[in-house]
C-alpha cells in the first residue's frame, strides 16, 4: 500500500528545483579570473524568509546586512559572491554589502530590503563594487541556472554541493532545494558556511524560523572540518508557496521539517566529505548519553580531535584516541560503561579492550569513510556528527590561501 506521505530525493536537484525560482552567475573578477564568482537567486513571487547566522563576534558585513533584511520574515532574492568575505571592513564594508543588495534590486525590480547578501573568501579585503555593478546587469537568470549558482559560490570546494527533495501528501506535493559551499574554516555554531534553501511550500514565518534553528542544530551545527568558525556563516530559506500545498505551521509542520532535515543532512555530509585536503569522511554516532547536549558535545569533540583525524588519515585503528577525546569533552561519562566500535568492529566493551583482527580493521579504515560509534551506557540520548581526516594537503592549502 502506498504511504500517505513520502519524501523522495530529486536527482540532480538544487536551488531551482522548487517551483518559481531562477538562478544564475557570472564572472565579475572579484578575485578569480575566468570563472563565475557572482551569483543571483530569485523567486518570481514574494517569499516568507528565515535565516541563521554566525555566532562569531567578528561578523562579515554581509551577515550584518542580511540579518537586518530578513528580520521582517520576508525576502525574495539573494546576491552572493566568492573570493572576498567582506569581513573586518568597517563602515565601507556595510555600505558595499548594501550596495550589492541595491544593485541586485535594480536588476530584479525589487526593493533592496527584499534582497539578502552573502560573501565568502578572504577576510580583510573589500568588495570591488564597480566590478559587481558592471557584471550584474547582464547576469543570466533561468530555471536551469542552479548549477551555475552553486559553482559560483565555491572557494576551496572541489565539488558543487546541491540537494533537493519532493514531499508528497494527499493534499499535494512540495519541493525543497538547496545549494551550499564549504570546505574549510568550518566549525559551525549557529548555522554554517553559506547555504541557500528554496521551497515552494507555503509556511508560517515564525514556524519557518523555529524549524530552521532546530534542523541546523542537528545537521550543519554537527559538522566540523578544522574547528574554526567563519565570520560569514549564513543559512537562509526562501519559501514562495508556489506549490499550492496547504500552508504549514507549528500544528502540521512535521513533514516539512523532515524534508528540510533530509536536504540539510545530505549537504552536511557532502561538506564534511569535501573538507580541505580530506580523503575520508568521518561519521561519529554517540548513543547512551545522559543528555542531548552531552551527546552533541562528545560527538563534536571527537570530530575535531587532531589525533583522531590523523589516525583516520593513516588508517590506524588507535581507538584509544577516541576514548580520550570522549573523556576530555566535559560531558558526563562513566569510563567503565563506555563501548566503542570502529567501522562496526567492537574494540572496547564496558571500559575494557576487546580482541579484534587488527589487519582486517586497518584494511577497512583505508576506505573513503570511517564510522565511529560510542555507546556511553548511561542514558537514552544520541547525536551524530560529521568530520574528515587531517592530511598534509590541509596545511598546504591553508598555508598559501591568500597567495
Amino acid at each position: 500500500m502506498k504511504a500517505e506521505h513520502s519524501i523522495t530525493p530529486v536527482n540532480g536537484g538544487g536551488v531551482c528545483s522548487a517551483r518559481g525560482f531562477r538562478a544564475g552567475a557570472t564572472a565579475a573578477r572579484i578575485k578569480y579570473q575566468g570563472r563565475d564568482d557572482l551569483a543571483l537567486l530569485v523567486s518570481d513571487t514574494p517569499c516568507v524568509a528565515a535565516g541563521v547566522f554566525t555566532r562569531n563576534v567578528v561578523k562579515s558585513a554581509a551577515v550584518q546586512v542580511s540579518r537586518s533584511h530578513v528580520a521582517d520574515g520576508k525576502a525574495q532574492a539573494v546576491v552572493a559572491n566568492s573570493g572576498c568575505a567582506n569581513a573586518c571592513t568597517g563602515e565601507q564594508g556595510i555600505a558595499d554589502a548594501e550596495a550589492m543588495c541595491a544593485l541586485a534590486g535594480e536588476v530584479l525590480d525589487l526593493s533592496s530590503d527584499d534582497v539578502l547578501v552573502a560573501s565568502t573568501g578572504v577576510v580583510g579585503t573589500f568588495i570591488p563594487v564597480d566590478h559587481v555593478k558592471a557584471s550584474i546587469v547582464s547576469l543570466p537568470l533561468s530555471e536551469g541556472g542552479g548549477e551555475r549558482f552553486a559553482s559560483a559560490i565555491m572557494t576551496t570546494d572541489t565539488v558543487r554541493k546541491e540537494a533537493a527533495v519532493t514531499a508528497s501528501t494527499p493534499d499535494g506535493s512540495f519541493t525543497i532545494g538547496a545549494a551550499a559551499k564549504g570546505s574549510g574554516m568550518i566549525h559551525p555554531n549557529m548555522g554554517t558556511l553559506l547555504v541557500f534553501i528554496t521551497t515552494d511550500a507555503a509556511i508560517d514565518a515564525g514556524y519557518l524560523q523555529d524549524c530552521l534553528h532546530r534542523v541546523v542544530d542537528r545537521t550543519f551545527n554537527m559538522v566540523s572540518i578544522d574547528g574554526d568558525t567563519s565570520p560569514s556563516d549564513t543559512v537562509v530559506v526562501l519559501a514562495n508557496g508556489a506549490s499550492g500545498h496547504p500552508r504549514f505551521d507549528a500544528s502540521n509542520g512535521s513533514l516539512f521539517e523532515a524534508a528540510l532535515d533530509e536536504v540539510c543532512r545530505t549537504l552536511s555530509i557532502a561538506i564534511a566529505a569535501d573538507g580541505e585536503g580530506a580523503g575520508k569522511l568521518i561519521e561519529i554516532r554517540i548513543t547512551g548519553a545522559q543528555s542531548l547536549s552531552d551527546a552533541r558535545t562528545i560527538a563534536r569533540t571527537i570530530s575535531t580531535s587532531p589525533l583522531v583525524k590523523t589516525a583516520v588519515h593513516g588508517a590506524d585503528p588507535n581507538w584509544g584516541r577516541v576514548a580520550c577525546a570522549v573523556g576530555r569533552s566535559d560531558a558526563t561519562v562513566d569510563p567503565d560503561r563506555m563501548s566503542i566500535l570502529l567501522n562496526s568492529v567492537q574494540v572496547m566493551l564496558n571500559g575494557v579492550p576487546v580482541s579484534f583482527d587488527e589487519d582486517s580493521l586497518r584494511a577497512s579504515l583505508e576506505a573513503n569513510a570511517t564510522f565511529i560509534e560510542v555507546d556511553l551506557g548511561i542514558g537514552a540520548y544520541e547525536a551524530t556528527a560529521w568530520g574528515c581526516d587531517l592530511s598534509k594537503d590541509y596545511v598546504t592549502i591553508n598555508a598559501s590561501y591568500t597567495t
